[in-house]
């Protein structure tokens, strides 16, 4: 009997998971206003979570929104809110980030984990416990709380979730398993979601990944393009992209769904690369499910 891993159920979770988050938008305290200037900040996942909310946000025209890395947030300058995403509610630079903070400018972290130390950390609380998970890699919590992201800023998530059921269906394509390389393009809010596809083939399969936004990829970078290799577009794909890959020998992908459930199909490619490996994808070499550095364990 084959034992279907933590990571693997957490992926088939995802379109039931935004439908709930999408219904819960209206009612969440402490996410930002139209005309609120606004920081986001996160680690690894929750960064490139945060890079796509900003470029939404800003496209729907409710504020200047600007997403860094937590470690190297620059200051309060003139946000009127900073939003930290935390799964743990323990992760070292999010809560340092918000103790420098406090009292400069009001704070919303949303989490997955009650009872850390994010809950005293942040003025405002977003709960998304349902969408916690038991394995170290991150796949639905962050796709479900940019679903409520997304839902909040007024858009309708349909055709997201009906994509993401499509996403969850499908099994990866044998030459996509067998793979020696991966090239994640975006353009656009779909730019952090490559780069967050990069880094789950690398966390669950170790596998060998890059990615850029869609432009920057005829800059030097397709140089890389080669047979048995992929270059794979989060979104509408540059004219003449396609036709340029080809003729390196690589494989071409133009990510058809919307670019959340686009993730879906890498996240489930990740896994089966990681069993055709004999890895566990639930526990990732060198990897803890928090980055909580020494003298921060409380």
């Amino acid at each position: 009997m084959t034992t279907v891993s933590h990571t693997a159920s957490e992926i088939a979770d995802q379109p039931e998971l935004w439908t709930r988050a999408a219904a819960l938008a209206g009612d969440c305290a402490g996410l930002p206003k139209p005309g609120e200037r606004v920081a986001f900040v996160g680690c690894g996942t929750s960064w490139f979570i945060g890079q796509a909310y900003a470029v939404l946000r800003e496209r729907a025209g409710q504020g200047v929104t600007d997403a860094f890395a937590a470690s190297e947030f620059p200051g309060v300058r003139d946000y009127d809110r900073v939003i930290a995403l935390t799964r743990s509610g323990t992760t070292t630079e999010v809560l340092r980030l918000l103790a420098d903070i406090r009292g400069t400018v009001p704070t919303t972290a949303i989490t997955g984990t009650p009872g850390t130390p994010i809950m005293d950390a942040a003025d405002e609380i977003v709960m998304l416990d349902f969408a916690d998970e038991k394995s170290v890699v991150q796949t639905r919590f962050a796709t479900t709380a940019l679903a409520l992201l997304r839902a909040h800023l007024g858009e309708d998530l349909s055709a997201a979730v009906r994509d993401a059921k499509i996403a969850v269906a499908a099994v990866p394509a044998p030459e996509f398993v067998a793979a020696e390389q991966f090239t994640f393009l975006g353009t656009g809010w779909s730019v952090g979601l490559a780069t967050e596809a990069g880094l789950k083939m690398r966390e669950a399969a170790g596998a060998w990944t890059e990615s850029y936004p869609a432009m920057e990829y005829r800059h030097g970078p397709i140089s890389i393009a080669a047979p048995n290799r992929i270059t794979w577009v989060f979104g509408p794909a540059p004219e003449g992209l396609a036709e340029q890959v080809a003729a390196t020998g690589g494989t071409f992908v133009a990510g058809e769904l919307d670019p959340m459930a686009e993730l879906i199909r890498v996240q489930k490619l990740a896994v089966a690369i990681a069993e055709s490996l004999g890895l566990n994808p639930d526990e990732p070499r060198h990897l803890t499910r928090s980055v909580v550095l020494e003298g921060d364990e409380s």
